[in-house]
């Protein structure tokens, strides 16, 4: 019973970042259909903001504030000046367009920085455990699982409860018809890329507390699990974006907990192959979109 609490308690931590960095991905493709390879760079940014503002004297609250508000700012810088001009291109102008800024934003980090890992400062609390009813849990695994459910749930009431939020959901079911009826473009997708970078950027505080190191390709790894986590919960619904990561946060946890000693080497390639079998039985992901777009 210990094992299964300890089990689950590190798989919604995990599953949580996984869902935030799905859910990132999933608002900018329901409103532009673009699948931003470029993301993962945001969490590199923030990454690098807690490396550059960890060096000051600021309070730490201060330094994570900051580095998710760089991850905001250049997830609009983004699409201002990288998507903006292609948006009425190709689909796959825009996929080699996204292709194209995660390489230039990693060699800039490379030749501005260092292409070597660097050490972040930290709190305490990264490193510290806990003991609750005889079990033992990390503290970063109960901020990062309490953190990431914050953060789902105000992007929801978001979503639903404010005029901008019901604008997004609209934009993402029919971004024709949204202009139509008024509502600015350019402020819609603004709005969807700034909440992609905060997502990124607190996705972006946890990640890099897994290693206390930061290097210039540390978002290819997350992005790429959002990317798989989103096509298996479903591109085209945010629940599925949300569940698609916890997914992959169990199974994740679950085989390394799991899988006997001989075999983690193995575990990505077992992992896929799990993901592979789901999409062969829902190729539309576990959550089928309400209609599809060719019956617009």
């Amino acid at each position: 019973m210990a094992n299964l609490v300890q089990y689950l308690i590190s798989a919604l931590s995990l599953g949580g970042l996984y869902a935030l960095m799905s859910l990132g991905l999933v608002v900018v493709y329901g409103i532009l259909r673009l699948i931003n390879f470029a993301y993962g760079e945001l969490v590199m940014v923030a990454g690098y903001g807690l490396l550059l503002f960890g060096q000051t004297t600021l309070p730490w609250p201060l330094v994570a504030l900051f580095s998710v508000a760089i991850a905001v700012l250049a997830a609009v810088l983004m699409e201002r000046v990288a998507f903006r001009p292609v948006r009425f291109g190709s689909a796959s102008t825009m996929l080699i367009t996204s292709f194209a800024v995660s390489t230039l934003l990693q060699n800039t980090t490379l030749l501005a920085i260092s292409p070597r890992p660097q050490a972040v400062r930290l709190p305490g609390f990264f490193v510290e455990s806990i003991t609750l009813g005889g079990l033992r849990f990390r503290v970063v695994d109960l901020a990062s699982l309490a953190v990431s459910i914050i953060a789902l749930v105000v992007l929801s009431i978001l979503l639903r409860r404010t005029i901008i939020g019901i604008a997004l959901r609209a934009a993402a079911d029919d971004f024709t018809m949204t202009r139509l009826l008024g509502v600015r473009a350019n402020l819609i997708i603004s709005v969807a890329f700034a909440i992609s970078g905060l997502l990124a950027g607190i996705v972006a505080i946890f990640w890099v507390g897994r290693s206390s190191l930061v290097e210039p390709a540390i978002g290819l790894q997350p992005v790429l699990i959002a990317f798989i986590a989103s096509v298996v919960g479903g591109m085209e619904n945010l629940k599925g974006a949300v569940l698609g990561g916890y997914l992959l946060g169990f199974l994740t946890v679950g085989l390394q907990t799991w899988l006997p000693q001989a075999m983690l080497d193995y575990r990505n390639a077992v992992l896929f192959g799990i993901v592979i079998v789901i999409l062969l039985i829902r190729p539309e992901g576990l959550i089928r979109p309400a209609y599809s777009r060719e019956r617009r």
